[in-house]
């Protein structure tokens, strides 16, 4: 029985706790791991210092730039991209994943039909396809084609290419974010579902109040890489085309140097510094979003027993 292991073993415990022939445990000691350690960190410091002195990647302009006002500016839009897209993605990658939870066989072919175009197609692509957009549709109007025309929307050609850069990578995420939701719920007991129907919930209020916020602890981990992702594919709107997000302004600047190597080195460093970011606020959402999860961890000292302390 638990309770009476768990006595036998602190009386066991107080017994040897006393006891002064118990064995000394010594760390094993790895030298090939420490020599391997040393040996990498020579190499990391031999090609920084090689790299310092090296003129060919041209660290006068790298420090000439890296503050430019004109880069602060096309890194604030690179921003403004991943926030602007990663909200549509999350929206409805979430409407998405209930769809295909849903028992509604409509939804669950619909949202199936999304996911499937959307993940089974590059995104570069997607993306020319959003810039060609006022050439597909010069006009657009509400009502039955060809037959009665109820309403005419503004032209598309009003609207900034910007947004449609941010449409085509929000539409495009949305349909991972919707496999990582739909993991989420799927990681969440049936047997919560079932307590929500026995206590009178309808499906659609047992989603929004019982499963999703338990799914959370399995979302927030893949959707903090995917924010991570999208910062940097953001690289691709050029096929849009907008040319005023972070790297498109480096390349822009490269071509007036004639030296590639350090604007490249520019926008790698901004890059960098919005990720650090990113990872420290996912590591945050990781550390609220589990609490409660798991068993609490507490630190043990295992000390050896001699041939003649016995067993359990």
């Amino acid at each position: 029985m638990p309770d009476k292991a768990q006595q036998i073993g602190r009386q066991t415990s107080a017994d040897l706790s006393g006891r002064s022939d118990l064995i000394t445990a010594v760390p094993l000691r790895h030298p090939w791991r420490m020599l391997s350690g040393v040996v990498l960190i020579g190499a990391v410091l031999g090609f920084v210092i090689d790299a310092s002195h090296r003129e060919a990647y041209g660290w006068a302009t790298y420090r000439k730039y890296i503050f430019d006002a004109g880069v602060a500016k096309a890194s604030l839009v690179t921003l403004e991209l991943t926030i602007y897209s990663m909200l549509i993605a999350v929206i409805l990658g979430v409407l998405l994943a209930v769809m295909r939870q849903s028992p509604n066989p409509i939804f669950k072919s619909v949202a199936w039909a999304y996911i499937w175009i959307f993940r089974g197609t590059p995104v570069y692509v997607q993306l020319v396809f959003w810039g060609l957009m006022t050439t597909l549709y010069p006009s657009v109007m509400l009502g039955v084609p060809n037959v009665v025309d109820i309403v005419a929307l503004p032209s598309l050609t009003d609207i900034p290419l910007f947004w449609f850069a941010v449409v085509g990578l929000g539409l495009n995420e949305s349909a991972y974010m919707a496999e990582i939701v739909r993991a989420g719920l799927l990681s969440v007991d049936r047997g919560q579902e079932e307590a929500a129907k026995a206590l009178g919930m309808s499906w659609s209020l047992s989603m929004r109040r019982i499963i999703i916020p338990q799914a959370m602890r399995i979302i927030i981990p893949p959707t903090g890489n995917e924010v991570i992702s999208m910062l940097k594919t953001t690289s691709l709107v050029i096929a849009v085309p907008v040319a005023t997000e972070l790297y498109m302004r480096t390349r822009d600047l490269a071509s007036i140097t004639f030296n590639p190597i350090p604007l490249l080195l520019v926008a790698s460093t901004w890059y960098l510094v919005y990720t650090s970011i990113l990872m420290i606020v996912q590591h945050r959402l990781e550390q609220r979003f589990a609490r409660g999860h798991g068993q609490a961890r507490t630190d043990v000292e295992i000390r050896p027993l001699s041939e003649n302390s016995g067993m359990l």
